[in-house]
């Protein structure tokens, strides 16, 4: 059985990842003034950073309706025999909700996941998926084993600055000028589908980063070591070279795989935010 692994562009993949494992993107909305664009296909993060700075507005997402998702399975299934599909989490965008109701028209030949994740969060699932395709599972069995394991998964990151979540009304005026003041750096974390802040860093980001990083090797001391992703949204190369080499030094990871956050999760967090992602144990 040919199965094809899908999702939403919210995964963050590399287009070196899309073309190794062969998954299928479908792109979510950024809309910019009067203009929509789709993720990484006609916008980039650098367009977001210029239109936040030339308008001091933050870009609108939105999820592909459910029509176009029917047309997307539709197309996937003409060169296989099902179609497993993986979402934003559930909980940020309506696009888990479209997608289920687009794959009712298949007769069973498109699953749907909610990942309950965003970016390589997500990304991770989809590789999974990818490599039970891989191993011979059956669909079902891949969606139960994705289901089971994404309660596992640390989608976590820290931000340089606060400007994008307070503009998109994610953080208060008052946190906003205090992170400024006191050079303060929260660690975002995701549970249960959700962001919230699980822990406040004092210093410039590098140093934010180096705790950041090391509270995330004394918490989670069994993990899945096939991959983890270093995922960012244009830091600075010596910056990420940095990081990488403390998770090197903390972790076991077989393979440590670097992303630039797409569109929607930049215009959500901003430049300069970087998550350490890998599936816990």
């Amino acid at each position: 059985m040919k199965i094809q692994i899908t999702a939403d562009s919210t995964c963050d993949l590399s287009t070196e990842l899309i073309q190794k494992y062969g998954v299928k993107i479908l792109p979510l909305a950024v809309i910019m003034g009067e203009n929509i664009y789709r993720d990484g296909v006609d916008a980039t993060p650098q367009d977001i950073f210029k239109f936040v700075a030339e308008t001091g507005v933050l870009p609108k997402t939105s999820a592909p309706p459910a029509e176009e998702y029917a047309e997307f399975f539709g197309e996937c299934l003409k060169s296989c025999d099902a179609v497993i599909h993986f979402n934003i989490s559930s909980k940020a965008s309506s696009s888990h909700e479209n997608a289920v109701n687009a794959a009712k028209s298949f007769n069973g030949k498109v699953l749907v996941v909610d990942s309950l994740a965003l970016s390589t969060g997500q990304g991770l699932l989809v590789l999974k998926a990818c490599d039970l395709a891989a191993a011979g599972k059956p669909p079902q069995e891949i969606v139960e084993i994705i289901n089971n394991l994404r309660a596992k998964v640390n989608t976590s990151f820290v931000p340089d600055a606060l400007d994008y979540l307070h503009k998109g009304g994610r953080c208060s005026l008052a946190a906003l000028m205090g992170a400024k003041v006191l050079k303060l750096h929260p660690m975002i974390d995701m549970k249960n589908g959700q962001l919230y802040a699980k822990k406040k860093y004092m210093g410039n980001l590098e140093r934010s980063l180096k705790s950041y990083v090391n509270d995330l090797a004394e918490t989670y001391k069994n993990y899945d070591k096939t991959r983890c992703f270093i995922t960012h949204s244009n830091c600075e190369r010596e910056v990420v070279e940095k990081v990488r080499a403390q998770v090197e030094n903390l972790f076991s990871f077989d393979e440590i795989l670097e992303t630039t956050a797409g569109c929607v999760v930049t215009s959500h967090c901003g430049k300069n935010t970087l998550g350490v992602l890998f599936i816990c144990e």
